[in-house]
């Protein structure tokens, strides 16, 4: 039987070849200057590797439902297009200022960083226009599914999030409270979206996108909890980016706010929590449970 690592690597594998067939994004054969390096530096994020996991988490959901591919990839390409665009604005130098991700340079240093904030205002709004324009789904489903990724994106979400890191970095009065808050809006808002968009694809019922909801947000704050232990205890060459730079910003993490230990134990309890919550799909959901157990146990 193939290992789930094995499993997601597959998939990801998979949606990228389709991804570069698609046409989406990055566009080909410009030839005006400026356009021509705002695709490459598109582009040089957007093909840049990594585990691909919420597109994976789309597409799992959404199978849990019939649902075909040719409706849940671009639903998941959005998902992911959102993404990257986040990773080039957080890596610049009035954010994050990081010089490696996933093992290359930042975009910013490629490109320079008025092109890499252009580069990542593209592949956002490109993201919404890709999202309406599904077809096989209902004008509501587009509709709902728009709100989905706006609302996971945005000021109660993934932006939401990543002002409250900014508003919080070097302060001591962060508690348990705004540390999780922070960490469901930056980080979980956009692996929970993403799971639910593929159930919204695959045509699921309230009650199963409340579990698949509630299951987004459990692995959401695993991904986060354990993107803490590896900063503090990765290396370069596992993660691509730079090691030890939360502590260094003074930013608060489970692992700063619990200890390294309570942090491991927060991860496994809520990976638990993950996998309890799909009881009701039954077997149909064993591919999201070792999703989040690969989440809690990988190494980069």
């Amino acid at each position: 039987m193939t290992d789930i690592k094995t499993t997601i690597a597959m998939e990801a594998a998979a949606f990228e070849t389709w991804l570069r067939h698609a046409a989406i994004g990055p566009g080909a054969g410009e030839t005006d200057g400026g356009l021509k390096t705002l695709c490459e530096a598109m582009a040089y994020s957007l093909f840049a590797g990594g585990k691909r996991i919420r597109p994976v988490l789309t597409l799992t959901a959404g199978r849990l439902f019939a649902a075909a591919d040719r409706v849940l990839l671009p639903v998941a390409a959005a998902f992911e297009m959102v993404h990257t665009y986040s990773l080039i604005h957080d890596d610049l130098p009035a954010m994050d200022d990081d010089n490696f991700r996933r093992g290359r340079p930042t975009n910013h240093r490629v490109h320079g960083e008025g092109m890499a904030i252009l580069a990542g205002d593209a592949l956002l709004t490109d993201a919404f226009r890709l999202l309406a324009g599904v077809s096989g789904l209902d004008a509501d489903v587009r509709c709902r599914l728009v709100a989905l990724l706006a609302g996971a994106a945005g000021s109660q979400g993934m932006v939401g999030g990543q002002a409250m890191d900014l508003f919080h970095e070097g302060s001591e009065a962060v508690d348990a409270d705004v540390l999780w808050r922070l960490q469901a809006l930056k980080t979980g808002a956009m692996l929970t979206g993403a799971v639910v968009a593929g159930g919204l694809a695959g045509g699921a019922g309230e009650e199963e996108l409340a579990a698949l909801e509630d299951y987004g947000r459990a692995i959401g704050r695993a991904f986060q909890v354990a993107d803490d232990i590896l900063d503090e205890t990765g290396t370069l060459a596992e993660l691509g980016k730079d090691i030890g730079s939360d502590r260094e910003r003074g930013k608060v993490t489970a692992v700063s706010l619990l200890g390294l230990d309570a942090a491991r134990k927060l991860l496994a309890e809520t990976v638990e929590k993950a996998c309890a919550v799909l009881a009701v799909f039954g077997s149909r959901a064993v591919l999201l449970q070792g999703i989040a157990r690969y989440i809690a146990t990988r190494r980069s």
